[in-house]
């Protein structure tokens, strides 16, 4: 069994963009760009180039420092570290700014990649797409269960063997009422249930 965990909002306790955007004060434009993701209403890869021309000038060094503050929730980090063999990372948010978060978590994770230059991204090399890492676990044999909570998760849950939908950081997307296994609203509900799925 392979267990991956989106990253904004499902693992971390605050979205991450908006934290560099209050940060670097580009909290309206992110704001209202992040919004309209989470509902749907923007595809999130034009969206995620959007916000990347947005924040790509920003010093990544401080981008990754920034984000390796971010709080994290503490049963799930708990979790993670106790099972950090089949939990996995899955999240469309640039290596480059994440990889400090990313090992202060624990586990394995896959992310978008950026190519960096003097310190700011110049270049996004590729956007990653959820569903492929679900794909790749499958065809390895591995029993797939996906966490998430925006529509970006949507299709990685419709292929996962079992899907759950987190509403811990807000309410999640109405695109994954329907086709998830499970909801939950707190963190120990869903531990609670994870460790039912082992």
């Amino acid at each position: 069994m392979k267990i991956l965990f989106d990253l904004d909002g499902t693992v971390t306790a605050a979205e991450t963009l908006p934290i560099i955007s209050r940060h670097f004060s580009v909290e309206k434009e992110i704001e209202k760009l992040t919004k309209e993701t989470v509902n749907g209403n923007i595809p999130f890869i034009e969206s995620f180039i959007r916000r990347v021309n947005m924040l790509g000038h920003l010093p990544v060094s401080e981008v990754s420092a920034l984000l390796s503050e971010v709080s994290l929730y503490p049963k799930i980090s708990d979790f993670i570290r106790a099972h950090r063999d089949i939990c996995v990372i899955v999240t469309g948010n640039l290596d480059c700014w994440c990889k400090s978060l990313g090992e202060k978590i624990g586990c394995l994770g896959y992310y978008s990649e950026a190519e960096v230059e003097d310190n700011k991204v110049v270049k996004i090399k590729s956007i990653l797409r959820k569903e492929r890492i679900v794909d790749m676990y499958k065809s390895l044999g591995e029993e797939v269960v996906f966490v998430g909570d925006g529509n970006n998760d949507l299709e990685a849950m419709r292929q996962a063997d079992i899907s759950i939908a987190a509403g811990l950081t807000h309410y999640p997307a109405k695109s994954l009422y329907s086709l998830s296994d499970y909801m939950v609203f707190s963190e120990e509900a869903l531990c609670r249930q994870l460790n039912q799925l082992l």
